[in-house]
Parts: C-alpha cells; sequence; structure tokens
C-alpha cells in the first residue's frame, strides 16, 4: 500500500469535543483541517469511554429503576435483577449511533476530513499516520497542529487491572453484568457518579478515600447534602484511608489496608487520578515534556512550547470538561489563524452528574474564608418548591453566596433534579454582575425549579435586612 502524503492548514489529533470544535472554527475561517483519531468513527474518548456514555448510562438508570418514581410513591425497592446489562448497553448504543452519525454529518457539511489511524510526530509540521498493526498509512503536512487527544486512567504497576473484577472507568463500561457489591476507590466526580449510578441499581457500593469527604473540591455544604443522599442508597463512605494492597479473589476483589479492616466486593472501580493520553505521539520529538501532574504544559492561549503546535482538553489537564474543552479548542483554532479571540474565560458552570446530580458556578464557602470575604448565603430547600413536590419529593438545595455589603452573587451551587441546567441562570447573573435583590425582583415561572433562585435570594437578603 503506497503512502499518502497530503497538506493541511491544521492537523487535529484527537476527535473529541475539543477536536471537534478546533475543527469546524478552522473550517468557518476557510482553513483546511485533518482530524485523526484511532477509532473508527469521530467521537473520540468522549464519546466512547467518557462523559457521553456514563450520562447516557445515567440516564438510563434513571429511567429503567423508575427512580423519580420510587421516590414519589415511598421508595419502593426494585431488584436489580429486573434491569440487565443488555438493558443498559441498548440505550448506550442508541446514543453512541446517532452522535456519530451527527459528527459524521458535521464534518461533511464543513469539509472535514477524518483519517483512522495512530499519529505521531515526525516533526514541528510533519504527522505520520499509522495502523493498529504499524503500518505506514498517511504523511500529513500542516502550519498548526493541535493535540486534542484527551485522557485516560491512572493505573498504577502495583494494581492487578482485569476486565473482569478490578476496573478503571473505561473498564467498568465494558462489564457484562450488574454486581451484587462494589467497592470505589476514590471519592472524586469519576467515582461518585458511578458510585451512585450501581447504588440506584441496587448494587452495594462502598466508597473509600484517603480524603475526610467525597467531592472535595465541591462546596463542603453541597457535599455532605451528596453523602446523605448516598447514605439513602445505602452507600458506605470510608474516609482518610488509604490501600496498601489489591488481591484478587476467587469470587472478588479484596482491598487491605495497613490500620483498617480489609474491604471485598465483587468487582472494584479504580477511580484515582488521570493522565494525558499521549504515549504513541512521540512528543519527545518535538522536545514537548508533560509537567509533573502528567499533563502537556501550555501558555493562556493554548501554545506549547512549539509556538505552531497546540494543545487543548484533557490533555491539559484540568478543568477536564467537555464543555471547557469545546472552547478551548475553538479559542486555539482562532489564535492560530489570527482572528480575534480572548482568554479562556474564568467564570464557568461545572456540573457533576452524579444521583442526585450537582453544579456549581463561582467561588464556595471555603474559598471566600480563605480570600477573607464578608459574604452571606441564601438558601432555598427543594422542600420549599412547588415543582419539585409535584415532580417528586426529592432532596436538594439551591445556595447563593453573596457579599454582604454590595450584595454582588459571588457563587451559586445546586444540588439535586435539574442542578446542571439551572446552574446557568446563576452563571449569566453573575457574569452580568448581578446583585442578590436581582432575583427577587424578577417573576418566575411558577411552579418551576428556577424558582428556587428567588426563593434562595430571600432567604439570603432577610438576613442582612435584619442584621441592618
Amino acid at each position: 500500500m503506497s503512502v499518502k502524503e497530503s497538506f493541511a492548514d491544521l492537523v487535529i489529533i484527537g476527535s473529541g469535543p475539543a477536536g471537534q470544535n478546533a475543527a469546524m472554527q478552522a473550517s468557518k475561517l476557510g482553513k483546511s483541517a485533518i482530524i485523526i483519531d484511532q477509532h473508527s468513527s469521530p467521537g473520540g474518548g468522549c464519546l466512547f469511554s467518557g462523559t457521553i456514555p456514563s450520562k447516557s448510562l445515567r440516564e438510563a438508570i434513571l429511567t429503567l429503576t423508575d427512580f423519580y418514581k420510587k421516590n414519589f410513591y415511598g421508595k419502593q425497592e426494585v431488584p436489580k435483577e429486573d434491569i440487565s446489562i443488555n438493558d443498559l448497553n441498548y440505550c448506550l448504543n442508541q446514543v453512541w449511533e446517532h452522535q456519530t452519525n451527527h459528527f459524521k454529518e458535521i464534518f461533511d457539511r464543513n469539509n472535514i476530513t477524518y483519517l483512522q489511524g495512530i499519529a505521531h510526530f515526525e516533526s514541528e509540521k510533519l504527522v505520520a499516520v499509522v495502523s493498529a498493526e504499524g503500518q505506514l498509512l498517511h504523511m500529513i503536512h500542516a502550519d498548526y497542529i493541535l493535540i486534542a487527544t484527551g485522557s485516560v486512567p491512572r493505573n498504577p504497576k502495583n494494581v492487578p487491572f482485569d476486565n473482569e473484577c478490578v476496573l478503571d472507568s473505561t473498564r467498568l463500561l465494558k462489564l457484562d453484568r450488574v454486581p451484587k457489591t462494589m467497592v470505589v476507590l476514590g471519592g472524586g466526580t469519576i467515582g461518585a457518579e458511578y458510585a451512585s449510578f450501581f447504588a440506584a441499581l441496587g448494587t452495594k457500593v462502598t466508597v473509600i478515600d484517603k480524603r475526610k469527604r467525597m467531592l472535595s473540591m465541591v462546596d463542603s455544604e453541597i457535599s455532605f447534602h451528596f453523602q446523605q443522599a448516598l447514605k439513602d442508597l445505602n452507600v458506605t463512605f470510608l474516609g482518610e484511608r488509604e490501600f496498601c494492597s489489591i488481591e484478587k479473589r476467587d469470587h472478588g476483589v479484596s482491598v487491605n489496608f495497613t490500620n483498617h479492616p480489609s474491604v471485598e466486593a465483587e468487582v472494584l472501580l479504580y477511580s484515582l487520578g488521570r493522565r494525558a493520553a499521549v504515549d504513541l505521539l512521540h512528543i519527545d520529538k518535538i522536545g514537548i515534556s508533560l509537567d509533573a501532574r502528567g499533563y502537556v504544559p501550555v501558555n493562556a492561549l493554548f501554545q506549547t512550547i512549539v509556538p505552531n503546535i497546540y494543545a487543548v482538553g484533557d490533555v491539559i489537564g484540568g478543568p477536564c470538561l467537555a464543555s471547557t474543552s469545546m472552547e478551548q479548542g475553538r479559542l486555539a483554532a482562532r489564535h492560530a489563524f489570527g482572528a480575534d479571540t480572548h482568554h479562556f474565560p474564568t467564570l464557568y458552570p461545572v456540573g457533576i452528574y452524579t444521583i442526585p446530580e450537582i453544579s456549581s458556578c463561582g467561588y464556595n464557602e471555603d474559598e471566600l474564608n480563605h480570600l477573607g470575604f464578608k459574604y452571606e448565603v441564601g438558601r432555598a430547600l427543594f422542600s420549599e418548591i412547588a415543582r419539585n413536590i409535584i415532580s417528586g419529593k426529592d432532596s436538594g438545595m439551591f445556595k447563593i453566596l453573596f457579599h454582604r455589603d454590595t450584595l454582588e452573587i459571588l457563587g451559586v451551587h445546586i444540588i439535586g433534579r435539574q442542578a446542571t441546567e439551572m446552574i446557568h441562570i446563576g452563571q449569566v447573573a453573575m457574569d452580568h454582575k448581578a446583585k442578590i435583590d436581582y432575583f427577587i425582583d424578577q417573576v418566575f415561572n411558577y411552579p418551576t425549579y428556577a424558582e428556587g433562585y428567588r426563593i434562595a435570594a430571600l432567604n439570603g437578603f432577610n438576613k442582612i435586612k435584619h442584621k441592618n
């Protein structure tokens, strides 16, 4: 087979949200773009092992278990045997098929070339594409190259991973059964999401973390509410523990500690960190090396140490969100081709798709205390919101942090149903420097979850009024 040589204004390695948006932006600027990815269809890790399958799995579980209906009628138990792994996989496959077809249509409309293969650098402006068997397929010359290969689970050598009982978040999606028991090592976003998913299916889940609480990066009060919600799902949390070894047993796995009893389960999910997916790129050839955290270092414009090579998305580290990756890809392409651009925004929402879901924007209480802000808190419990009572009496809360003197909104935190949708109202208000009384003076549709903003604003404002 002859090797094909070609040229593109922009070569993008990785077809996830960051790569897609960079390619589309380049196309809109009249530039040619080629995307290279190992998968046969576009979508990258986000579609095949990350955001899309995990959120699709969540939605399938909520639907198939009648989760909200159970809440409304008194939390009756639904045997997990009623829901098979095939039921869940059917839902996932429906989403995968739709999204891959959608991406192909977008690429066709924007004249974006998609190549399947493994990319690696030959020089600063030359990328080779090889097959899975190592056969050279393409040599592509480019003015600019964008690394958007995402991240992979950080898998230590002392953990005996397999495809049966010791799993990372990628392997977990290939599980052929709903386990009776599960241990989750790591109480961060991925661990918390999957712990709540399988608990909702009826799996007995134990979460273990070296920190005192799960989701330690979110507002501590919200984290507390989340752990209370997990208790209702019969999830056990063991904090301030670090394992010393993991052993596979005849019927599962054992997690061992130095000063605590072992914990056994049918399946273990190891979710203690991720790293940049660059093993096959040969970045050393062009002088790029990873930082201490295992990610590609970039400047504020997403340029690497090599000016014509950019990196965006999970491959550069936090915030590691599909939403932020999209904007990073777009901004990188605009900068590369000299279009008007701006630095990445400092204000953006974070969504955690646990059960119940969590979303936030701006400062949390720990950060405000550290900075010495004078602030007040307005709260609205979901039990105060008529729409929530109608929809199923779920637990949850709106929490608004605002400056005690200027009344400027400093942070919004929501836990409960529709949290990741509702957060955008707070985001827009903060971006426009709104004060807490903005929500008081507005009329909200009734009954809606959004009304929680007004209830929380009144709660906080009344505290200020009574203090004066």
